[in-house]
């Protein structure tokens, strides 16, 4: 019998991104809304991302069979002391969407050069097994925040987020060169050993 990681989100860039990264195993990988979990969802309220991503999974491990894949991802600016972090997603309060939420940022560091807008991009992945065994895997990826969004591609604040060491943003980027560099690429790329392992 094969195995499958069914994904809590349903998030379709996410999904296709995830989907991209592990391709090489031999494992189907389906999405909650491909079981007819669609209204499936956790009030995320933890304090961290690892949090938020095991209570993901956790929660929705109680309703399918196969390994379960959540992550959460904050952007992390520093001098924002940290914000939005684990309330990236809903920065510009409850409701709020990606466009509210990359104006609210821009406001906050109106006033902040380019030298001092550094940050970082956090992905948490959790990982629940069958038997409720748990695996966690993190990646990041460090940058600045842009003076305007740049690019038309990407989802949340990819525009806004120049990668270090290049003169571009996520938004500008290709899904390839993308998939390549970004916190859930390098999450994704260490969940690629444990996977190994367990599916060995």
């Amino acid at each position: 019998m094969s195995r499958k990681i069914i994904l809590s989100s349903g998030n379709e860039h996410k999904v296709k991104e995830i989907k991209k990264i592990l391709e090489e195993f031999n494992i189907e990988i389906i999405t909650k809304n491909e079981i007819g979990l669609k209204d499936f969802d956790v009030v995320e309220d933890a304090d961290t991302l690892e949090g938020n991503a095991f209570k993901k999974a956790e929660e929705l491990s109680k309703l399918v069979d196969g390994i379960v894949l959540a992550d959460d991802t904050g952007l992390f600016v520093d001098a924002l002391d940290g914000e939005p972090g684990v309330f990236s997603a809903r920065y510009a309060g409850e409701g709020s969407n990606d466009e509210k939420n990359r104006l609210l940022l821009l406001e906050k560091l109106k006033n902040v050069p380019m030298e001092k807008r550094t940050a970082y991009f956090k992905t948490v992945i959790a990982l629940v097994l069958e038997d409720g065994s748990k695996y966690k895997t993190e990646g990041i990826c460090n940058g600045r925040i842009a003076f305007e969004p740049n690019g038309n591609n990407g989802f949340g604040y990819d525009t806004l987020f120049i990668v270090e060491g290049l003169d571009k943003s996520f938004g500008e980027m290709t899904d390839k060169e993308k998939n390549s560099l970004s916190h859930r690429a390098n999450a994704l790329k260490n969940l690629k050993h444990i996977l190994g392992e367990l599916l060995n």
